[in-house]
């Protein structure tokens, strides 16, 4: 952030409640050279209220803050972000009428969403209201409206559908039966609605809202409510969820229930892969998604689908020529089975359907192969919500409350949706229109203008899945100038049909976790295509010394995607100072021109030594990328690492079975120990997803005050009815206060009112087969790897041919930064590292914390996080990660 001094502006010190809030957060700050920033430093800040619209905040005089180098980076960040933090106390819109209702197909994560949204608004001091089935009920009355209670939305977060029901109802339609609505909705006191559902039923609430003052005129004038309330309730406020597993509305990344629904269609593939192999068959496999491919085209991504057919992206006239081609190929090429994906709405270059039997005729009576056609159908739509639609239905219904509250008379209808790692608000009927326009551009047969409007994110899926099957047979290249005894291959693959110019190399420094196979195979692949060759390093630093190099081509990598672990090995111990010799003496031998560590916080520490090494050492003067592979999401420069998905739901899958648990003992809490090192990452999202009555962190301290009164909650939960409780731990939380501790406190403190156990995970958070999510960004990272590698071997290669890379740029993390894949130096990794206690220093997620205790009903101040942005704004900022 640049430092401005507008003397034009007139300078404000803080208020006493901004004072507050950067003293909330002091805690938070890593202690180094023994010195915290106290009151003292708060007080010699002074802001520049300048451009508040647009979140930013100036700093007048970073040098009259008397604090040491290492705080001046995380203080300019949080006074960047100072401006957009909201801070909500409970209580804070009382006796207002909130109601939410589900509309359309249900998806999994609704009722996520449907608790968030009760609990937050019953939090605010608002009146809520189920609706239960929809328009249908809402146009019924009587006792399809019900208040909600805390209660009433206890141990739904881990069922799938939605409690309250939905239906399709044609009364709404019609004016008459909207005039019905309003007059059920005006007798109980209403006039916010969350709406979640589908681009219809927000369409449907839009309507509403717009008719509603001639609605409420029109009912008074026939004596069904009177002036009073048409003063009282003369605005109707509507926030929108999208609630579909289609993904198809534009100016959202993700809609509740999609990555539940990929769940259930890569389980499937996954399932039916060893049959198919078994029997060398072709599957044909039909998934859901309407006129809309993403579950198609990311099903493809994530299970190295041969063949995949979207409605956005018609394959050309002579499809069946090009796809036998392919399959053809493949099964030369030793695979033993062939996957091909096609989404219900596919079409061809001329609009006509292409569908499952037609698939199969062509591949049949051309290949002779013994093929079958798999419908997944509703199985789609079933299922337990994944932890990502959980944490995403309770950050939406949360928000929407929040937008509701916050509405004007002349504010229109918003939409909260996903915008990279961000939720925002962003006006319904912008995005219906844009969600049409898809429609429109495909009956036009504009396919390139729809997979535009689809958005970034699914452009990249297009592009990414592109590249990783291409139709045209890889040759034989050879690297004539290379004699090794060592136990490689001596033969590469390339589509270039151009000899091999670059070599690089891939490693796995760090526990294992699921992904890390997706990004070598992206890695490797998109290398070859590009006419390079790649050597995987096996069993980390250890293998390089030793010298376990092996040619990697593109056949060796296949069916990697769904491995979990690291099939190249891997092992955490960085490398020491006496062995940089050795090191350098095998990249030299190997001819290495760039590297790419896949790994966990000892990958992080690897490129730092390495990079301090090259003045020594002219073997490190090459490229060094590194792509974040941990359960733990504890490195710096990225909000998210390979393998922290699966883990979650590793977690979250585990606490279900143990609510199940204390559900049948009665009156039983259970503390969960999650790993993590000193990161509360996974308590803290697993306690999200879960349902969690608390989560322990190390960066949020406690103390034994805070562990009492939750004994007290515990209690007091038990006498309300919900006779279980569930509180997760980080395995560094604290100290003294272990788990063990925490569950012997429990039990006596709890005597006679629960019994309490305890639950240490262990390893098996490192998951078996990796989640959608980290298949996907595996891909991606290991393409986005390759792409930076290009521009750098361009800059770095003199006219021999030799590489010699010593900018700080040439060493960087490859990480996902808000909504952007960002190249962070190494260098400036440094300032945002905690390394005593292997964290980063400022930890995005740590903002859903209060969310986390105000839906587990502690005292907490709500700190908001949606934006308002247009749709366009949310195209120049969006870099999709999904």
């Amino acid at each position: 952030m640049s430092i401005k001094n507008d003397e034009t502006q007139c300078p404000c010190t803080i208020k006493d409640s901004k004072k507050e809030e950067l003293s909330f957060l002091l805690p938070s700050f890593p202690k180094q050279n023994d010195k915290e920033p106290g009151k003292e430093d708060l007080n010699a800040m002074s802001f520049y209220a300048i451009n508040n619209d647009k979140r930013r905040i100036y700093i007048q005089s970073l040098e009259s803050l008397a604090l040491p180098q290492e705080y001046k980076w995380y203080w300019i960040d949080m006074a960047e972000d100072l401006a957009a933090r909201r801070f909500i106390k409970p209580g804070s819109h009382k006796d207002k009428g909130l109601a939410v209702f589900t509309s359309g197909g249900d998806s999994q994560g609704m009722n996520a969403a449907v608790r968030a949204v009760v609990r937050m608004g019953i939090y605010l001091g608002c009146k809520v209201f189920f609706i239960k089935e929809g328009y249908q009920g809402m146009v019924d009355g009587g006792k399809n409206i019900q208040e909600a209670t805390w209660s009433s939305v206890s141990s739904i977060i881990h069922k799938g559908g939605t409690i309250i029901g939905s239906a399709r109802c044609h009364d709404f339609e019609d004016h008459a039966g909207r005039k019905k609505a309003a007059k059920n909705l005006v007798k109980l006191g209403i006039s916010n609605l969350v709406v979640i559902g589908g681009d219809g039923s927000l369409t449907g609430a839009n309507l509403f809202k717009e008719e509603w003052s001639t609605l409420l005129k029109e009912l008074a004038e026939e004596g069904e409510i009177t002036i009073d309330q048409v003063e009282k309730y003369e605005h109707l406020h509507i926030a929108g969820l999208v609630g579909s597993i289609d993904n198809d509305f534009c100016g959202t990344d993700m809609t509740i229930g999609t990555d539940s629904a990929l769940h259930r269609i890569i389980e499937s593939i996954d399932a039916i892969v060893s049959t198919a192999y078994s029997h060398q068959r072709t599957f044909i496999m039909e998934v859901m998604g309407r006129h809309c491919g993403y579950l198609a085209l990311v099903a493809a991504i994530c299970s190295e689908a041969d063949f995949v057919f979207i409605p956005e992206w018609p394959p050309e006239q002579d499809w069946p020529n090009k796809l036998c081609k392919k399959l053809l190929q493949e099964r030369l090429m030793g695979q033993r089975l062939n996957i091909i994906i096609v989404a219900e709405g596919a079409l061809d270059r001329n609009g006509e359907p292409i569908t499952a039997e037609k698939i199969h005729k062509v591949v049949v009576e051309k290949l002779q192969q013994d093929t079958r056609i798999t419908v997944l159908g509703h199985v789609q739509r079933g299922g337990n919500p994944s932890a990502f639609d959980r944490v995403l239905g309770c950050r939406m219904g949360a928000e929407a409350v929040m937008a509701l509250m916050e509405a004007k008379p002349d504010t229109e209808a918003c939409v909260v949706t996903l915008n990279g790692n961000q939720a925002v608000r962003l006006p319904l009927m912008e995005c219906v229109r844009r969600t049409k326009g898809v429609a429109k551009a495909m009956a036009d047969k504009n396919w390139n203008l729809a997979v535009q409007l689809r958005g970034k994110g699914f452009a990249r899926n297009l592009e990414t899945y592109k590249m990783l099957t291409r139709l045209k047979a890889p040759i034989e290249c050879t690297n004539p100038n290379k004699e090794s005894n060592s136990p490689t291959l001596t033969k590469q693959f390339t589509l270039y049909g151009q000899s091999c110019h670059y070599t690089l190399g891939v490693i796995h420094i760090g526990s294992p976790s699921c992904g890390m196979n997706a990004a070598v195979r992206s890695f490797v692949r998109n290398c070859i295509y590009r006419g390079d060759k790649v050597y995987g390093i096996c069993d980390g630093i250890l293998g390089l010394i030793t010298g376990k190099f092996k040619l990697l081509d593109w056949p060796f990598v296949t069916g990697w995607v769904s491995q979990g672990g690291a099939l190249l090995g891997t092992k955490r111990a960085p490398p020491k100072e006496d062995q940089l010799t050795q090191i350098a003496q095998r990249l030299k031998e190997y001819e290495i021109q760039a590297l790419l560590i896949v790994g966990g916080f000892e990958g992080y520490q690897t490129g730092l030594t390495f990079i301090n090494a090259r003045d020594k050492f002219e073997e490190f003067r090459i490229p060094i990328a590194m792509i974040p592979a941990t359960i733990s999401n504890n490195v710096p420069g990225t909000e998210f690492s390979l393998g922290c998905d699966t883990a979650l739901n590793e977690i979250t899958e585990i606490c279900d079975r143990i609510r199940q648990s204390a559900q049948g003992t009665k009156r039983r809490v259970f503390i969960i120990e999650t790993m993590g090192g000193y990161c509360g990452y996974l308590a803290t999202l697993a306690g999200l997803a879960g349902g969690a009555d608390a989560a322990y962190i190390f960066e949020e301290k406690f103390n034994i005050k805070d562990l009492n009164q939750d004994v007290i909650a515990m209690a007091a939960k038990m006498s309300e009815g919900v006779q279980r409780g569930l509180i997760l731990r980080n395995e560094n939380a604290n100290l003294n206060y272990s788990t063990d501790f925490m569950q012997r406190l429990f039990s006596e403190e709890g005597k006679g009112l629960f019994s309490c156990r305890m639950n240490i995970i262990g390893h098996m958070q490192q998951g078996g087969s990796p989640t959608p999510f980290d298949r996907n960004l595996g891909t991606k990272m290991g393409s986005k790897a390759v792409e930076w590698f290009s521009e750098q071997l361009k800059k770095n290669t003199d006219a021999n041919g030799k590489v010699t890379a010593m900018d700080a740029d040439s060493a960087v993390m490859i990480g996902i930064v808000r909504q952007h894949y960002k190249f962070t130096p190494f260098a400036e990794l440094l300032e945002m590292t905690d390394f005593e206690h292997r964290i980063p220093t400022y930890q995005w997620w740590m903002k859903l914390r209060p969310l986390l205790k105000v839906l587990a009903k502690h005292e907490s101040t709500y700190e908001e996080e949606g934006l308002y942005i247009t749709v366009e704004e949310m195209d120049v900022d969006n870099d999709s990660l999904v």
